[in-house]
């Protein structure tokens, strides 16, 4: 038996690039991450919400940047990613979060459209910025990267098609790269929140999302996204060393009832 090792569970002093940071699951990851004194770079498509969350952090004794990044742009993940590598010296975590809502029927016109910009947003975009980001993980002494997907990778929705795709297409890229880059101790793991109270869901009649998680989930509530963040962390710990290809539901009980 080998002699018992205790293995870090701090963050701090570590960079982490969160996509999609503005608001939502993105946001309670930039902040998680901040309070466990990590160096966070906040990206997102929108300026102003990058810039509050940044200074969120600032005025919460935190280190962050914000830095304006389209992921749908391949030009400018290269860029952003080389620029926040070269601010905080180094680059240890990627959380891929990014992600947009996408419905629409198999035969509307606008399929087509719809189906591409979800590829491109939640899928495409996830492995160039992985790609852009190599070169930096692999100098870092605790490479992680979090690709966050979701239940509707598991068990679809009617119109949702391009969207469910895209995610499942996320969690075959996870365990994909998690056997090709293992022997670099980079791990890579996926994570699926189920109904969580974000923008997106926002748009829900509050009395539909109580009705639709008493029936649906385990805990009989939506998730916050805080709950989905704190997993992220959990994966991007110096002691989840032997952690890697693992797809974890974040969902209250969601896939795991019959009925």
């Amino acid at each position: 038996m080998s002699d018992f090792t205790q293995l870090s569970r701090s963050v701090r002093g570590l960079t982490v690039l969160v996509t999609g940071a503005a608001s939502g699951m993105g946001r309670a990851t930039a902040l998680v991450f901040a309070t466990e004194g990590a160096n966070v770079a906040v990206t997102d498509i929108t300026a102003e919400g990058t810039e509050a969350v940044a200074q969120e952090i600032g005025k919460s004794g935190g280190n962050a940047k914000a830095w304006l990044l389209d992921v749908a742009d391949r030009d400018a993940i290269t860029s952003v990613v080389n620029s926040v590598a070269a601010h905080f010296g180094g680059l240890d975590i990627l959380v891929n979060n990014a992600g947009i809502s996408v419905r629409v029927a198999i035969d509307d016109n606008g399929y087509d459209e719809a189906w591409g910009k979800a590829i491109a947003v939640m899928l495409t975009a996830h492995q160039r910025i992985i790609r852009a980001a190599l070169p930096h993980l692999r100098k870092s002494k605790c490479p992680r990267i979090v690709n966050i997907a979701s239940t509707e990778a598991l068990g679809a929705t009617a119109l949702h098609s391009p969207y469910s795709a895209a995610k499942a297409g996320v969690t075959g890229l996870t365990r994909s790269l998690a056997v090709e880059l293992g022997r670099e101790g980079i791990t890579v793991n996926c994570i699926c929140p189920g109904p969580i109270r974000t923008g997106i869901t926002d748009r829900i009649p509050e009395e539909h999302k109580t009705i639709y998680a008493k029936r649906r989930t385990a805990l009989g509530r939506y998730g916050e996204p805080e709950e989905v963040a704190h997993m992220t962390l959990s994966l991007c710990l110096p002691a989840a060393s032997f952690l890697t290809g693992a797809v974890i539901q974040v969902d209250g009980g969601l896939m795991a009832r019959n009925a």
